[in-house]
């Protein structure tokens, strides 16, 4: 296991002081600096925390870009050109141990991120609230509980049974809701699964009641910073996750209209794109684009290595699957989606993200879009009823035909209503493709994650179907258990 500063040991934007090399040595792995309240002292200073907490999820071992690579190469839709274990072989091909790359690092990012979000709490209710006041302390801290959630619920995607084995009952996440700014002990146990869902959308809910409707007409701080409706959006995604469908469709009916076109009539006026190629090209601030990681040419690398260009359309890495979502012949050729797949060497990649190396790759990494609201409202429509819902179909429709306007669903084209449940994955498979969508998606209903190339597909009762818990945090957490 590589020698490195656990996950609570040092947070790089000024919360806590800097950490020194002499830390790093087993001895001191778990000494930390204090937490310095000057940075709480000036309006200026609590603003700089307050991005500091979107360039803690913005990470390259986190959002911007490894979740979405992971939850994708675990899936159906790439196949490797490289066997380097630097860059998720592993994850691809379900050989991983507690202390590979992706399962310590990853853990190790997103805690580090959820105990900036604990910091910076405590440090407006000591002092920072004193400095701007209470709405705009409310304002600051309702996005530190929307980051904190989105940590979360990405940690459960990777290292928790899904919800609907047991109802939540499997053993989840340890559950830290307190900065972490001093040496002392850290052990405490997983809480259940149900437990740390309970605990995101309780963030969730505070944070839609206390984040503004917008931020005026400024279209890039609407898109990476959380506003009421970014709130609002994610619930639909757990609340989903979580099969409770009646909840997905209370929270998506305050921001879809009950007619297309579809639009939040309230907030930040989110609305699909009429082309979806406008979503992944600068400015990457569109009516769709609820939430997302920016990354600035010539001044940051977007994650480097990590970064989605890389991957999937600079180094090249992975290749799509033939046999994957880009092989299904009912998507047209015609669909506007199928432009996102570029032959090179004869071999079919995802140039989504097309910014390469020279540039940057400052493409903006997706969290959220509302076309995932839509569908998330359709499906949850459908399943809940069981039927072939009018209104379902109508989303559906409303997705697809901003990009295939030649194909329309209508009650005709399902025979049962599980052959619409089944059109929605498929959406969501072409609509989300590289957007980190697809694991998740196949594990929230316990279905077979599929082969793909010589990798054999992994069914929802083999110890692969969920990574193991961080080496790292087995060795200095007495009270963690592994998967």
């Amino acid at each position: 296991m590589k020698k490195k500063i656990l996950y609570f040991t040092c947070i790089t934007l000024g919360l806590l002081t800097s950490c020194k090399k002499e830390l790093l040595t087993p001895e001191s792995e778990t000494a930390v600096a204090t937490l310095d309240y000057a940075q709480f002292s000036t309006v200026g200073r609590i603003q700089g925390q307050v991005l500091g907490l979107y360039a803690g999820l913005r990470a390259g071992d986190f959002y911007g870009s490894r979740y979405l690579i992971y939850n994708d190469l675990r899936a159906d839709n790439f196949l490797a050109q490289s066997s380097n274990s630097v860059t998720a072989y592993q994850t691809y091909n379900y050989t991983l141990g507690n202390g590979a790359q992706e399962v310590t690092d990853f853990w190790a990012s997103a805690y580090s991120t959820i105990n900036r979000c604990n910091l910076f709490i405590e440090g407006m209710a000591a002092k920072g609230t004193s400095v701007i006041g209470d709405a705009v302390a409310k304002n600051y801290i309702a996005e530190a509980k929307l980051v904190r959630a989105i940590s979360y619920y990405s940690l459960l995607q990777l290292y928790a049974r899904p919800y609907y084995d047991g109802q939540g009952s499997k053993p989840g996440l340890p559950l830290r809701l307190t900065g972490n700014s001093v040496a002392g002990n850290y052990d405490l146990a997983r809480s259940s699964t149900s437990a740390v869902y309970a605990q995101i959308l309780k963030d969730l809910n505070e944070a839609e009641a206390d984040l503004p409707l917008n931020y005026g007409t400024v279209a890039v701080t609407n898109t990476t910073r959380a506003h009421r409706n970014t709130a609002i959006a994610f619930k639909t995604r757990v609340y989903l996750t979580m099969q409770r469908y009646a909840d997905v469709i209370t929270e998506a009916n305050k921001i879809v209209s009950a007619t297309a076109p579809f639009v939040a009539s309230s907030g930040v006026p989110l609305a699909l794109q009429s082309d979806v190629t406008n979503v992944f090209k600068t400015p990457y601030t569109t009516s769709e684009s609820i939430l997302s990681m920016p990354f600035v040419t010539g001044t940051e690398a977007g994650g480097g290595q990590s970064a989605l260009g890389s991957y999937y359309f600079g180094v090249k890495l992975y290749s799509l699957n033939p046999d994957g979502i880009i092989g299904d012949a009912t998507i047209k050729t015609s669909d506007k989606r199928r432009s996102f797949v570029t032959l090179s060497g004869g071999l079919p990649y995802l140039s989504k993200f097309p910014t390469l190396a020279a540039a940057g790759y400052a493409d903006y990494v997706p969290v959220i879009r509302y076309a995932e609201v839509l569908l998330n409202l359709g499906e949850a429509r459908a399943r809940s009823s069981n039927s072939l819902d009018g209104q379902s179909i109508a989303l559906l429709n409303a997705v697809r035909s901003r990009s295939d306007a030649t194909t329309v669903f209508t009650a005709a084209s399902f025979p049962t209503p599980q052959a619409l449940f089944d059109a929605f994955l498929k959406e969501r498979n072409i609509e989300f493709l590289g957007e980190g969508l697809r694991s998740p998606d196949l594990l929230r209903l316990g279905l077979t994650i599929p082969g793909k190339g010589n990798v054999p597909a992994v069914p929802s009762t083999s110890t692969q179907y969920i990574w193991p818990i961080s080496g790292t945090e087995l060795l200095y957490n007495k009270l963690m258990t592994d998967n």
